[in-house]
């Protein structure tokens, strides 16, 4: 059966499933059972998915520290389908569920997402904006209310601050730094030569090329640093802050370790109380105000998705590959029907 194409039988879909750790090439199409929804779910017809770095994570069960955790497993993934970014069409309600109905757009956290169908609580859903298309919608989960935390919870981001985002022009950094920039912040953005007329697009007023200038070595000293790469010395980057500037850490490691960005968050806290500075990890949440937040930031026209490239979705182990060379402009996103 062609996998881009929806399963005549009834119960059945298409999804891309994995069965051990492993590069992207353990992944593979398979028809496997829809999801059953309990009294609280909803029934999601995936329209589009979003690839994260989580995702990879996941994959391959890396670094080893994060199969401690109960979402990933020890020696198996304990989800056999994958993917947690999702917008597309309710397709049945649970008896609890209020204010949700078969044929709403939606976008939000759907465990499983790499699949016709997902199923996921009815509080991790809203509307969908309907300025956008599935694919943008898809594009703003995890890397939206990523951002929305690290500018407007933990670097608290006033106007007439400067604002630095390392790794502007990925999914979370092309939305930290229009966010920053609403929240009438002076923005610069740290990304790669090919990105630089993106990110001046979304707002920054200055960009930096990572492989001509080291955001680090300069005169300049920032009121809040969001690092999403993690690729410079904690003490570097420390020095490119005010005495009593912010840093947001939300990046680093890569696959094949053993503790990952586990590490660096653990220098970070344990360095935050010793310093003037403020020194804060970013750590995964999934709330659901914070979706709503972004829905009214996209809805006011001050967010907009930045999508990359779209992969089929039997093509997103490519997709995952090109997620790990950690170039990937904007989102990349699956897209299903």
């Amino acid at each position: 059966m062609d996998p881009d194409v929806a399963s005549p039988v009834s119960g059945l879909m298409q999804a891309i499933v994995q069965d051990r750790f492993g590069p992207p090439d353990v992944l593979r199409v398979a028809e496997v059972a829809r999801p059953e929804i309990g009294p609280g779910d909803v029934l999601v017809q995936v329209h589009a998915a979003a690839l994260n770095p989580y995702d990879w994570h996941v994959l391959r069960g890396d670094p080893l520290i994060a199969r401690l955790s109960a979402e990933v497993g020890f020696t198996r993934p304990k989800a056999r389908v994958a993917g947690i970014d999702a917008a597309g069409r309710v397709a049945a309600v649970g008896a609890a569920v209020r204010g949700l109905r078969p044929g709403d757009q939606v976008f939000g956290f759907c465990p499983g997402a790499f699949a016709e169908y997902a199923r996921t609580s009815a509080d991790l859903l809203v509307p969908m904006p309907a300025r956008l298309t599935f694919e943008q919608a898809a594009a703003l989960p995890v890397a939206a209310t990523t951002a929305l935390r690290a500018v407007r919870d933990v670097g608290q981001v006033r106007a007439g601050q400067r604002v630095l985002v390392n790794g502007a022009a990925g999914g979370v950094g092309t939305c930290a730094v229009q966010l920053a920039v609403a929240l009438g912040a002076e923005v610069t953005g740290v990304c790669g030569s090919g990105n630089v007329d993106l990110v001046r697009s979304i707002g920054a007023t200055h960009v930096l090329d990572h492989a001509e200038r080291d955001f680090t070595d300069g005169p300049d000293r920032y009121d809040v640093i969001v690092d999403n790469v993690g690729n410079r010395p904690l003490r570097r980057v420390r020095r490119a802050l005010t005495p009593t500037g912010t840093l947001v850490f939300n990046g680093g490691g890569s696959p094949g370790r053993l503790v990952g960005a586990v590490g660096r968050i653990l220098a970070v806290v344990a360095l935050d109380g010793l310093v003037r500075q403020r020194l804060r990890p970013l750590l995964a949440a999934r709330r659901p105000a914070d979706l709503l937040a972004v829905a009214e930031l996209v809805e006011s026209g001050r967010l907009t998705p930045v999508v990359g490239r779209t992969y089929p979705l039997a093509r997103a182990a490519e997709g995952l590959r090109h997620l790990e060379t950690g170039h990937a402009r904007g989102k990349l996103v699956v897209t299903i029907r």
